[in-house]
């Protein structure tokens, strides 16, 4: 059931004009990242880090490209002012999908800070959120991926551990 959700999303994200993607390596997006890779009609471009991903994606969508970005929320801080004095100030419409790290549950001690403080940043940001808890909410991404075209702006969507565990 895994890998269905991993293709779900990605011919979500292809279905709704997604054609570049960059992502940071990360163990819960692992699944998705490898079926992007085979999905020609995406190109995907990884990155060393999610603040070049910002400007690789800024570029994308300068040369008419409709980006997106996988990454986990650990990195938030570190894109902050890419998110703002970049993605918003131009106002790219970006769709994030982000691994939300640290909640119950979570094995790595370290990634339970960042839990705490993801939401709230992207609140101060005004960044659209969504959090995927189920299998279920993956019903919204067409929409959400609409919505971030339409109004021009970033949009952060969250998947918990439980997301992936309940479609695994």
């Amino acid at each position: 059931m895994a890998k269905q959700m991993d293709r779900r999303i990605i011919g979500d994200l292809a279905d709704n004009g997604v054609d570049f993607i960059t992502s940071v390596p990360c163990k819960q997006l692992a699944g998705v990242i490898e079926v992007l890779d085979q999905t020609p009609a995406i190109r995907h471009m990884p990155s060393n880090k999610e603040d070049e991903g910002m400007g690789l994606c800024a570029g994308a969508y300068m040369g008419g490209m409709r980006p997106a970005i996988f990454m986990q929320n650990t990195a938030l801080g570190v894109v902050m002012n890419s998110l703002a004095t970049l993605i918003q100030f131009y106002q790219i419409p970006l769709p994030m999908l982000i691994s939300y790290r640290g909640e119950v549950g979570e094995p790595v001690a370290c990634q339970v800070e960042m839990a705490l403080h993801t939401k709230a940043i992207l609140n101060q940001l005004q960044i659209p959120t969504y959090h995927f808890h189920t299998p279920g909410d993956a019903d919204e991404l067409p929409g959400i991926l609409n919505h971030a075209q339409m109004c021009r702006k970033p949009v952060a969507i969250l998947t918990d551990a439980s997301f992936w565990r309940a479609a695994a």
